[in-house]
């Protein structure tokens, strides 16, 4: 027997407490899968759904439910997270903070994810609250029942019971190497510049691809394995061929295919096309059948390839190495039947080694290329995804001793640019048996017009046998030529490798761009200058090749965008092929090059360490390759990849590998030298430049040219030309449509997402280029062209020709050009010549005048063209190509009256349906019971066709505008009331219609309108409309009258806008003047999906006529803009491709007179269309013409 105190009866109280808290306590294992149920013993899942934003329920729970599984993650911050291992998504609150309860979803689990932040609130053992971190709202059942969708909701405090499983977690990656992401590169060769070596100096001298390095090498180091090999096409793994790289392997039945080439754009396969998702189930780093895609039928194909090459005897004593330009998307490689390595990267260069592979004579190469691996994981870039050895194939040689690769920088002596001093690094490589002494590194350097301007040896001192060491030489140069886009100046290289008996080893030839790049004041200059960056983004594609871009088409997508006035290139959203940078420089564009890394559809990967070495490995490459390429100014870290930690690794890479140039990515700014945005609006933009300070503000992406579109380009640069603080440019996305051919079809017909039977696919979200996938251009680059253009123009006193022009080039004179002028009345030249050669430096000022005789009175309308042309030949334009433009309207306009030629008198008469109306050569029949215009023919020609006389228009379809309703709904024109009555001399009559428009849409939108006739004995008429738009939630996109004419009058000549289509807010480049064109060449704008086209604005006046000269006039003081078609509105935007347009082709003309229509924006991904250039609601708008004989 023993006494307790009252103190240690205490102790004992709170001991026992403790065990009590710790038995009902519970530790959550990481290691462990639970369940979480209810009360009643049912449990979350996903309902066997794997894709983001499925809605989770209620089940009952089954022994090995992979739907109903969680595993449970503490974070950092004290909260939980929960992910289904088997389907990486996470339960996540959709985002909702509001407080007023809403479904829960799975999202792409991430535990830095807020919207995936859980509070456990412990109740008793095993059972938990679970309040969301941020909403503070609970997990709870649906007030609608067990069976409906999981909530947040505010209050409803819900037990769940956390519950262990006895399922196993899924392997974190594959037995295979395309389903291990650390594994990448086996065997492959480190990164290095691009270079050919030769046997001397006179061979790389004599050899074109000297001072073109685009051109294919006649190195006798050199040989192209481009060409036919032999190829087997599977669907999956599995059934791929094991022993095809045996030398005794048997492959006479086996078909042959071109490379480089897209296997796809050969027949075998599907091309897919889509944007985010990911074509395969999105569960790195496994590539899986998902139900409902493409790849359920085929998992993974896999392609192998063989084919033999001769080694030419010179190459015995020789390293030799065989060298991918770019393969899709991870490939195995043998020669002669021996296992050589693997890669990954689809557009990085893949080098290997096969010097211990070859024999003497005739060899083989195999290679087996998996279409998906993990790393496509990282190449969910919004394109065609296409397979193959998409890029060239080439063997080279080196010495044993060799230069292994070489970096080359400049550094400035001063600040006035004059001397600068020409640091090159070099790696040597002695792959040789024995150390090596007393080599000699020699480097000359040639100016752009091939003389040597200086040189500098270097004595290679002890090289110890199969070894790696530097060399590094510096060469000074005075007066340099400095590179820029507008002034490519290009230095040569020639590196000289000798051994100690002085003999030449190898030499290997190089340019050079003399150049400087700062970040200072939040700009980017360069040479001193601040350069404003005038881009686009371009994909490598080709509508019959793919993604194997030809040589002479990517020279005709540069030359093209030197002569549009762009000067920058983002290389969306990998790296190009090789060839390209070297015509980057020749041709002169800053370049913004991207490492090819977009993990867009799942953006938990940036976050995951084991990923990390994935994304160093391919920003390593494309640095590697490209640093020695003086149109590089940026490194891009990659597109549209989240913000994960990662990307803080690969900007302190980039810096580590090349400090010189600045490295953006819009995903993560904090990790790059400038801010980036992606399709802001005019308001945000200007929001982002002043909010922020400290570095350069940049536009990745902007102005989304899908369609009919690039609406108000010129809001966004008159901004940040004239009223930014910091912005740099930027790029619009993008170059060139996407579509495609399919294999063996015709080569103008194209296709995008889904016509291949492709799942998943994102349709015709490819189609966004300036160009057409043929390289013909469209409107839309023409506004660019003007918007971009560097000679700014200002009125100072029009009517004394005075106007200011002034410099915006960086480093060109305009005395490099000619400068044409006119003097136009009414739309006709009246006056134009040249004036002299104007020297005005970059970034000034002048004034100059036209010199025009005339006087400029007030009884015409009168405009002062100016045009700046080049005054000689170019590399990328000829003689007399306009680089700038402007046009000043001097005059007024002149009002147009309604005046009778003759005092002849009208005649009515009426019959059941019509009244006729009569005079001098001419009849006219309008409808009593429609309101509506039936019949006008002037000298028994019947004007309107099939009695579609003018009603009204409200229908407009572009794929512009996401937030349009594009479809055509029927509508009635109800007549209210109709009235007409004849002047007492029986000289004029007035018809008045008062309709309203019924819309059967969802809204059944009314728009009331008012068409008034005045009819002149002489045919003419007045036709003066009113309409009233709808309401603010009912928008249109047009207002204004149509109607057919006959076919036979299909001359149109027009007094406005042209000659090419133009919309309210794309027509700065457009001039007023009268042009004539047909019908059929006002119809083929080109949109790969049809839709409405052929606008042209600020009509004074336009005619319809037949080859007689007859037909009809209409002119007007108001706003008016006009389409004449073959084509019916409605029935483009049925017609799902531009070459499917002939069945859809009417012999009529489908007339649209519109008062107005809105500008076409950039909708289909960025703001609506600037509220100026949209119609306004509930608001009336007015306009009169005058329709008079043309005889």
């Amino acid at each position: 027997m023993f006494l307790i105190s009252s103190l240690d009866r205490k102790l004992l109280i709170i001991c026992g407490l403790a065990l009590i808290f710790k038995s009902y306590s519970q530790k959550l294992s990481e290691d462990l899968i639970y369940n979480l149920k209810n009360e009643d013993g049912k449990a979350i899942g996903n309902n066997a759904i794997s894709s983001n934003n499925a809605t989770l329920n209620l089940s009952n729970v089954t022994a090995q439910n992979q739907n109903l599984a969680w595993q449970i993650t503490k974070n950092a911050n004290g909260t939980y997270t929960f992910i289904n291992p088997f389907t990486g998504k996470g339960l996540d609150n959709g985002n909702k903070a509001d407080g007023s309860g809403n479904n829960v979803i799975q999202w792409d689990g991430d535990p830095n994810n807020r919207n995936q932040q859980w509070n456990l609130i412990r109740q008793k053992k095993n059972y938990y609250y679970l309040q969301h971190a941020i909403s503070k709202m609970y997990l709870a059942q649906s007030p609608n029942g067990t069976n409906a969708p999981l909530m947040q909701l505010p209050g409803v405090k819900q037990v769940w019971k956390i519950e262990p499983t006895k399922l196993k977690a899924p392997p974190i990656r594959g037995e295979n190497e395309w389903e291990n992401e650390t594994i990448f590169a086996i065997n492959k060769e480190p990164g290095h510049t691009t270079y050919i070596p030769y046997p001397s100096e006179e061979s790389a001298r004599s050899d074109e691809a000297f001072n073109k390095p685009w051109l294919e090498s006649k190195s006798v180091f050199y040989k192209s394995l481009n060409g036919n090999w032999k190829f087997k096409w599977v669907k999956q793994p599995s059934e791929r061929p094991l022993n095809f790289q045996k030398q005794s392997a048997d492959l006479t039945a086996w078909d042959e295919i071109k490379v480089p080439s897209c296997w796809e754009m050969s027949g075998y396969g599907t091309p897919i096309y889509t944007n985010i998702t990911y074509p395969f189930k999105n569960q790195p780093p496994f590539i899986k059948a998902q139900e409902g895609y493409t790849n359920e039928k085929e998992p993974n194909p896999v392609g192998s390839y063989k084919r033999t090459f001769d080694l030419p005897e010179s190459w015995t004593d020789n390293e030799i190495f065989i060298h991918f330009d770019g393969v899709y998307s991870g490939f195995f490689i043998w020669i002669n039947g021996k296992k050589v390595g693997y890669s990954q990267g689809a557009n990085n260069v893949s080098e290997f080694n096969i010097t211990p592979y070859l024999k003497k004579g005739t060899n083989d190469v195999s290679v087996q290329v998996f279409r998906w691996t993990d790393g496509s994981y990282l190449e969910d870039q919004d394109m065609f995804r296409l397979s193959g050895i998409h890029k060239e194939v080439y063997l080279y040689a080196t010495p044993k001793t060799h230069i292994r690769d070489f970096k080359t920088t400049t550094h400035f002596d001063n600040e006035q640019l004059t001397d600068v001093r020409v640091e090159i690094l070099t790696k040597i490589i002695n792959a040789t048996r024995r150390d090596i002494d007393n080599y000699t590194l020699e480097a000359k350097i040639l100016d752009p017009i091939g003389n040597e301007i200086a040189a500098e040896t270097l004595l290679l001192k002890s090289k110890k046998e199969n070894s790696e060491s530097a060399a590094a030489l510096q060469i000074q140069i005075s007066n340099p030529k400095l590179w820029s886009a507008e002034q490519p100046h290009l230095y040569s290289i020639l590196l000289s490798l000798r051994d100690d008996k002085g003999q030449t080893l190898e030499v290997i030839p190089s340019k050079l761009g003399v150049r400087k790049v700062e970040i200072k004041e939040n700009r980017v200059f360069i040479n001193n200058e601040q350069v404003f960056f005038k881009g686009v983004n371009r994909h490598e594609t080709h509508p019959e090749y793919g993604r194997t871009v030809p040589l002479e088409t990517i020279i005709k997508d540069i030359v093209l965008m030197k002569q549009n006035n762009i000067n920058t290139i983002r290389t969306s959203h990998y790296p190009n092929q090789p060839k390209t940078y070297a015509l980057f420089d020749y041709y002169g564009l800053y370049t913004m090059d991207e490492a090819d890394i977009e993990n867009h559809g799942n953006y938990t990967i940036g976050d995951k360490k084991s990923w990390l070495p994935a994304y160093q490995d391919r920003v390593t490459r494309m640095i590697e390759r490209d640093k020695n390429h003086p149109s590089v100014i940026f490194w891009s870290m990659g597109n549209e990849g989240g913000g994960g930690k990662n990307f803080d690794s690969i900007a302190n890479l980039t810096r580590k590998l090349d400090a010189s140039r600045p490295v953006h990515y819009e995903g993560r700014n904090s990790s790059a030298d400038m801010d980036s945005n992606m399709y802001p609006s005019l308001e945000y933009m200007e929001e982002m430049d002043k909010s922020k300070q400290g570095k350069p503000y940049f536009l990745c992406e902007y102005a989304h040219a899908m369609g009919n579109a690039v609406g108000n380009l010129y809001e966004y640069w008159d901004y940040i030309e004239n009223k930014s603080n910091r912005m740099i440019g930027g790029c619009i996305w993008d170059w060139v449509d996407q579509g495609i051919n399919k294999p063996g079809g015709l080569k103008d017909a194209y296709y995008y997402g889904g016509d291949f039977g492709d799942t998943p696919n994102d349709r015709d979200f490819c189609d966004n280029g300036l160009i057409k996938p043929d390289r013909s251009t469209t409107a839309k680059l023409k506004e660019v062209k003007k918007v971009y253009q560097y000679i700014k123009f200002k009125p100072l006193d029009l009517k004394k020709g005075l106007i200011e022009i002034t410099n915006k080039y960086d480093f060109t004179n305009l005395d490099e050009f000619r400068i044409r002028w006119e003097l136009m009345a009414d739309g006709i030249v009246k006056e134009k010549g040249d004036l002299p050669p104007l020297s005005l430096a970059p970034n000034q000022s002048t004034s100059l005048t036209v010199p025009f005789k005339s006087e400029l009175g007030s009884d015409k309308e009168y405009f002062i063209n100016l045009y700046f042309e080049l005054n000689e030949n170019t590399i990328w334009a000829q003689e007399g190509h306009e680089v700038a433009k402007e046009q000043f309207q001097v005059t007024e306009r002149q009002s147009s009256e309604l005046n009778s030629s003759t005092s002849a008198t009208l005649s009515t008469s009426k019959n059941q349906d019509d009244l006729i109306v009569s005079g001098n050569s001419f009849t006219l029949k309008i409808n009593t019971k429609t309101g509506i215009l039936k019949s006008l023919k002037y000298a028994s020609e019947e004007l309107i066709y099939a009695e579609e006389g003018l009603k009204l228009n409200w229908y407009r379809s572009i794929n512009n505008d996401q937030y349009a309703d594009s479809k055509f709904y029927p509508t009635q024109n109800k007549l209210k009331s109709f009235e007409y009555g004849l002047s007492p001399d029986a000289t004029s009559l007035t018809i008045t219609s008062n309709m309203i428009a019924l819309i059967s849409n969802e809204d059944k939108t009314e728009i009331p309108y008012t068409v008034a006739y005045t009819i002149l004995s002489d045919g003419k008429l007045k036709i003066e409309a009113r309409f009233v738009s709808p309401p603010k939630d009912q928008v249109i996109h047009r207002l204004g009258l149509k109607m057919q004419v006959n076919p036979e009058f299909d001359e149109v000549d027009w007094y406005g806008r042209g000659p090419f289509e133009n919309y309210s807010d794309r027509k700065t480049g457009a001039f007023v003047g009268t042009y004539q064109s047909n019908i059929s060449e006002l119809s083929p704008e080109g949109y790969l999906k049809p839709q409405s086209m052929g606008n042209r604005e600020d009509i004074r006046w336009l005619s319809l006529k037949n080859a007689e000269g007859n037909g009809f006039k209409i002119t007007t003081n108001d706003s008016l803009s006009f389409s004449a078609l073959n084509y019916e509105d409605a029935e483009l935007w049925k017609t799902k491709h531009n070459s499917e347009l002939p069945q859809i082709f009417k012999t009529q003309t489908f007339l649209n007179l519109d008062r107005i229509q809105e500008g076409v924006g950039n909708a289909s991904c960025g703001p609506k269309t600037l509220e100026k250039y949209r119609i306004e609601p509930d608001t009336e708008y007015n306009y009169s013409l005058i329709l008079e004989p043309l005889k």
